[in-house]
C-alpha cells in the first residue's frame, strides 16, 4: 500500500487502466470523505488497482499516480500466487491443510475427507463449482461454530452469519447485528479463521478499535490474536489463488 500526500494538479487526460505484466487492470477510484491522501491498493487477485482518495483530489491526479507508481504496483503483481484452479490429483487447502484432490466419476458428488484426501465424484465438467459450494458450505457452518463459542464467552445471544466474497475485508459486523466473514478463511488454520470470527463478536459490543475493545477480543479469544494477524498478512493473498 502507497499513500501519497497532495501535490500538483494534473491537467492532460490519463488512462483509467495501466498495464501490468503484459495485462490491461482497470484503476478504480474510491472517494472517502475523511481520507487525508490517496491511498493505492493492488487487488488481492491482481483484477484492480484501487485508490482510495480524499474530498479536495481530482480524478485526474489520483489516475496520474496510479501511473507514476507502475514499477511498485508490478512488484506487487509479481508476488501474488498464480491461479490454479482445482483439478484432479491436484491439492485443495482445507482449514490449513493440502489435501489430495481424487475424483472418481461414479463417486458421490458431494466431496468427502479422507484423511489427507478430498474426494468427489460426478461429472468433471463443474467440478471447481461443485468444490466451491462445498467449501462455501464448510465455511458456514464452522463460521457459526464460531460464533456460538464466541458470543457465550461474551455474555451474548447468537446472531445471524453470513458469507462474503470481499477482497479486502476477512469479517465484518454490521449494525443489524449480523457477522459476516470471507469464506476463503476455510482453506486457513482454524485458529486464523476463529480470530476473525472472535474479532466481530466483540464488535458486537464495541463498535470500534478501543482498549475495551481490545479487551474483550483478548478475554473471548483463546489464541494470540498477533499471530492470526501475522499468518493474514504473510499468506493471506494465497487464499485466493484457488477457485474464481
Amino acid at each position: 500500500m502507497i499513500d501519497w500526500l497532495r501535490g500538483a494538479s494534473v491537467k492532460r487526460p490519463i488512462d483509467p487502466e495501466i498495464e501490468i505484466g503484459g495485462e490491461r487492470v482497470p484503476i478504480v477510484l474510491k472517494r472517502m470523505r475523511n481520507a487525508r491522501r490517496l491511498t493505492l491498493r493492488l487487488a488481492p487477485d491482481g483484477s484492480e488497482v484501487r485508490i482510495t482518495l480524499p474530498a479536495w483530489a481530482e480524478g485526474r491526479e489520483a489516475l496520474a499516480f496510479a501511473h507514476s507508481r507502475h514499477g511498485w504496483l508490478a512488484e506487487q503483481m509479481a508476488r501474488l500466487p498464480k491461479r490454479a484452479a482445482p483439478e484432479p490429483g491436484g491439492e485443495v487447502r482445507y482449514r490449513g491443510r493440502a489435501l489430495r484432490l481424487a475424483w472418481e466419476a461414479r463417486a458421490p458428488r458431494r466431496p468427502v475427507v479422507e484423511g489427507d484426501t478430498l474426494r468427489i465424484g460426478g461429472p468433471q465438467t463443474g467440478l471447481e463449482a461443485r468444490l466451491k459450494r462445498w467449501m462455501e458450505g464448510e465455511a458456514l457452518r464452522l463460521a457459526e461454530s464460531d460464533m456460538r463459542d464466541y458470543c457465550a464467552a461474551a455474555g451474548l445471544d447468537p446472531v445471524p452469519m453470513g458469507l462474503t466474497r470481499a477482497q479486502r475485508r476477512w469479517g465484518s459486523c454490521s449494525d443489524k447485528n449480523r457477522i459476516r466473514i470471507n469464506w476463503r478463511l476455510v482453506q486457513a488454520p482454524d485458529f486464523v479463521r476463529r480470530s476473525v470470527v472472535a474479532h466481530e463478536v466483540a464488535h458486537l459490543v464495541h463498535f470500534d478499535h478501543s482498549p475495551a475493545f481490545h479487551a474483550l477480543l483478548a478475554r473471548i479469544f483463546e489464541g494470540e490474536i498477533a499471530d492470526a494477524d501475522r499468518w493474514l498478512k504473510d499468506h493471506g493473498r494465497s487464499l485466493y489463488a484457488s477457485f474464481g
